[in-house]
């Protein structure tokens, strides 16, 4: 929504800033993008936050600093890299994010001070219709958050666990073992660790395709069948994986040192359906007993 068109949305200069931010952040929450015409993250936020000026219809003001004209507003902000938002409360900056979040991201960080659409607005884009956030979105989010609060230990965590998501487990790696002992020995952390290191048994492994035609070729290619069954946990599929791992169990239980029960001891520490995992171990232990 161009901002000429929307009541909420102001164009500021050094000229009308003060009146415009300062003195208006005293009534209501201002909320400042730092943007230029060239940069691109700027062309994905500006749309978002035009949009959620006009639904949260005076929540907050945006006002718009183009930083090609007014380099000196953002010589005073400390403006880096584009975009930068801040939210501007009582005439002082509060908070603020840079880099272009998502709506989600945008509503969430709007959520945390306190300000919320109104209540037609509310009913018109309920918060359960949002699409789901993305393992990227989060990611995202996450930094932006860590860039605000680099001591808090629980983002490292949390961006790790995101990282994974997104399938960057050097990254999740590196996150983990940054984090301090106390979070290092936490469930999620475990359970993360288990992941990544079922994720580094594929790593220059064959594909799956690859996997299939050497299964079907020999069924006694047990090497494959297990590395099939990893692919397939990695990839969210646990029920497929632990019926690979199940039958592999029953045909070769003594196949590289118990490799099969090593593999479903470990797929057991990674997924989340507590009745799927009760009900494997049942079938587990009457193939072994």
């Amino acid at each position: 929504m161009p901002a000429a068109l929307n009541a909420h949305v102001i164009d500021a200069t050094q000229a009308n800033f003060e009146t415009e931010v300062l003195n208006a952040s005293l009534q209501q929450p201002v909320l400042v993008d730092f943007w230029a015409a060239w940069c691109g993250p700027c062309k994905q936020l500006g749309p978002i936050l035009e949009k959620l000026a006009g639904e949260y219809a005076g929540a907050f003001r945006l006002v718009k600093v183009d930083t090609d004209k007014e380099m000196a507003l953002a010589q005073v902000f400390g403006v880096r890299s584009l975009p930068t938002v801040m939210l501007i409360r009582d005439g002082q900056p509060v908070d603020g994010f840079m880099g272009a979040l998502p709506e989600r991201g945008v509503r969430e960080f709007l959520a945390r001070h306190g300000i919320q659409p109104g209540a037609a607005a509310a009913q018109d884009v309920p918060v359960a219709e949002l699409p789901p956030e993305t393992p990227a979105e989060a990611v995202n989010r996450l930094q932006q958050a860590l860039a605000r609060e680099p001591d808090k230990a629980e983002l490292k965590l949390e961006l790790a666990q995101a990282f994974m998501r997104a399938g960057n487990t050097r990254a999740a790696a590196a996150e983990l073992d940054a984090l301090p002992a106390n979070l290092a020995s936490d469930d999620r952390a475990r359970v993360l660790r288990s992941r990544l290191d079922l994720a580094a048994t594929i790593e220059g492994a064959p594909d799956v395709a690859t996997l299939r035609a050497r299964t079907a070729a020999d069924g006694n290619d047990y090497a494959a069948r297990d590395l099939l069954a990893v692919h397939k946990l990695v990839d969210g599929d646990s029920a497929g994986a632990l019926d690979d791992l199940l039958a592999l169990l029953a045909d070769a239980r003594g196949w590289n040192e118990g490799q099969a029960k090593k593999r479903l001891l470990a797929a057991f520490q990674v997924i989340d359906d507590a009745e799927l995992v009760a009900r494997t171990r049942r079938r587990m232990t009457s193939l072994l007993f």
